[in-house]
């Protein structure tokens, strides 16, 4: 599957959003790293914590929860409402 973000693309992330499964969000996994994945399904991490299973569009390429394991949802920071093409710039 073709990824549906590029590298530049600007995005809209409502923070305050609660995620429903299919949605695209901002999430931080336990190392630190910022990501932006699909929210597939609502899991349990360890210690019983609410989490969700995040995907990458593109699973050839990309770390998410198939190498990480859930996502907590306290470190799933928002939901991608909109994308925004790369505003003009010049060259």
């Amino acid at each position: 599957m073709a990824p549906t973000l590029a590298e530049g693309d600007r995005l809209l992330v409502s923070y305050a959003a609660a995620p429903a499964a299919g949605d695209v969000v901002l999430a931080r996994f336990a190392d630190g790293t910022v990501a932006v994945k699909r929210a597939v399904e609502e899991r349990t991490a360890r210690g019983g914590v609410p989490a969700w299973w995040l995907l990458s569009d593109n699973p050839d390429e990309g770390v998410d929860s198939r190498h990480r394991g859930p996502v907590p949802n306290e470190s799933v920071l928002g939901v991608v409402r909109l994308r925004l093409w790369p505003s003009p710039r010049r060259m």
